[in-house]
């Protein structure tokens, strides 16, 4: 608390009496928000807020367009064999990181000999696990030979966890310190929970960057960076809490961004914690949870109930789920079967931050639960200290915020199979789940693959060892002299190097 009260001490001083606003700082965009990167290991980060810096210094191979399509990136073209078990990779020519080194077939290799080793604890590793041998026939081409066919891979490369680093840096290990990337900008200065300083790299293969650079702050009241936004203090601002984002839907002096998002909310619980392995308890907690209710407290409506699957080509209608209707006769029945109709005390972990939402779902959902007899306990934290525990699968129950993906598979198979490097935070498996998702992967014929996801997001309704809340939106706001910006539905802020500023 200590350090959010700084935080924003520093953040009104600047405000006030800032050295640079945003009219003197020439061609930097100042941007402002409140919840900044929790680490510069673009394999190993999990936390948003770390994507959104990193994801302007470090590349992947493939990038996800607005539109989820799979774009270019350091990987110029592709192809899979026609028996599908590899797929062979052109890279781009004349690309350097931002230490002047040549980036080449070496640094590929290099990165995924990097992510797919334990001992990194990677965040996607479970994405690359098809990847047996990989070849190198000259500077530019990479062959990745599988173990089985693998449909959804070349999603799985378009992010930051799989971004490519240098493999000189890999060698040294200074992946975690160095920052030294392909990326549109590089990191000059990063003074944690106050400034970030990127400047534009000129040597960039893309079309821009066509700003001189990104001074990045961290303002941890988004009431602040509203001040701010309509002060005329900033440029551009991400927004996290609907309740303060809204508030700019009719402010004709300020540019709200709003698109529907893929990523999910959602209490999270362990089945390896007692009494939370009893399958009548989870699915208790399920039923007793108005989701719409959760929804309208804590983001005011803004978004949509979700099943576990939040891509249009996939996600189910959640009445086809196991009990999307809040049923207290049937929690009841099912608490009395466990044994446990007095009830228990839950604990649930939310970070302060990041969602800013996640304090008053708990809220929402400590009151419903009361009906069944179980006490919530929520237990806030910062948001570096949440990370920790929730990697560490150091909890009981907890409010998260999970990225979507345009791949069920890439989405889940890190959390939902049995050899998922984040199955310790999922806290549950079982041979279903493994087979549905082996099949996912390996099957070619759309309809089949939909079926195959179908049963798998009904399976884990009817198991509910997360309790899926809804989709919301992704908000950011800028002002009218800043064009080229393009929202998505990953909140992605790759596009910053498109923009211009006519001020």
């Amino acid at each position: 608390m200590r350090k959010i009260l700084l935080a924003c001490l520093i953040a009104i001083l600047a405000l006030t009496f800032g050295t640079v606003t945003a009219q003197e700082a020439g061609n930097v965009l100042i941007m402002a928000r409140a919840a900044d990167a929790t680490g510069l290991d673009p394999h190993t980060q999990t936390a948003f807020a770390s994507f959104r810096l990193l994801e302007l210094i470090y590349e992947p191979l493939v990038n996800l367009d607005a539109d989820l399509n799979v774009v270019p990136a350091l990987a110029e073209s592709w192809e899979f064999s026609d028996d599908a078990m590899t797929v062979t990779l052109h890279l781009r020519e004349g690309v350097t990181f931002h230490n002047g080194a040549e980036f080449t077939a070496e640094d590929v290799v290099a990165s995924f000999e990097r992510i797919l080793d334990e001992a990194t604890a990677a965040a996607a590793r479970a994405n690359y696990l098809s990847i047996e041998t990989m070849d190198t026939p000259d500077d530019y081409t990479v062959v990745f030979n599988l173990s089985a066919p693998d449909v959804p891979l070349l999603a799985a490369l378009a992010t930051t966890n799989a971004a490519i680093v240098d493999s000189a840096d890999i060698e040294s290990g200074d992946v975690a310190t160095v920052a030294n990337g392909t990326g549109p900008f590089k990191l000059d200065n990063w003074t944690p929970d106050q400034t970030t300083m990127l400047t534009a790299n000129a040597d960039w293969w893309g079309d821009g960057p066509f700003v001189d650079g990104i001074e990045v702050r961290i303002i941890p009241d988004e009431t602040s960076i509203l001040a701010a936004l309509r002060a005329g203090t900033i440029d551009f601002a991400l927004l996290n809490d609907p309740l303060v984002a809204t508030l700019l839907i009719d402010d004709p002096t300020v540019v709200l961004n709003r698109t529907e998002a893929i990523n999910y909310h959602v209490l999270q619980l362990r089945s390896v914690v007692a009494p939370l392995d009893q399958l009548e308890v989870r699915q208790a907690i399920s039923c007793a949870i108005d989701r719409q209710e959760v929804l309208d407290t804590a983001s005011l409506g803004e978004g949509t109930v979700t099943g576990p699957l939040t891509m249009a080509a996939f996600a189910l209608p959640v009445d086809e789920l196991e009990c999307y209707t809040k049923d207290l006769d049937r929690a009841r029945e099912l608490m009395a079967e466990a044994g446990m109709e007095d009830g228990f005390t839950l604990n649930v972990i939310a970070a302060t931050g990041e969602p800013p939402t996640a304090v008053s779902e708990a809220q929402s959902i400590q009151a419903q639960l009361a009906e069944i007899n179980i006490t919530v306990e929520i237990e806030t934290m910062e948001l570096n200290v949440y990370v920790d525990r929730w990697l560490a699968g150091d909890f009981d129950a907890a409010i998260a915020l999970n990225g979507g993906r345009p791949d069920p598979y890439t989405m889940y198979a890190r959390y939902w199979q049995s050899t998922g490097n984040l199955n310790v935070v999922a806290g549950y498996s079982d041979a279903t789940l493994d087979q549905l998702m082996s099949q996912g992967r390996e099957e070619t014929d759309p309809e089949a693959r939909f079926e195959i996801f179908a049963e798998f997001q009904r399976h884990l309704a009817e198991q509910a060892p997360w309790v899926w809340l809804y989709v919301g939106y992704n908000y950011s706001a800028q002002q009218p002299y800043v064009t080229g910006f393009v929202p998505t539905p990953t909140s992605s802020l790759l596009s910053l190097a498109q923009v211009t500023l006519d001020r």
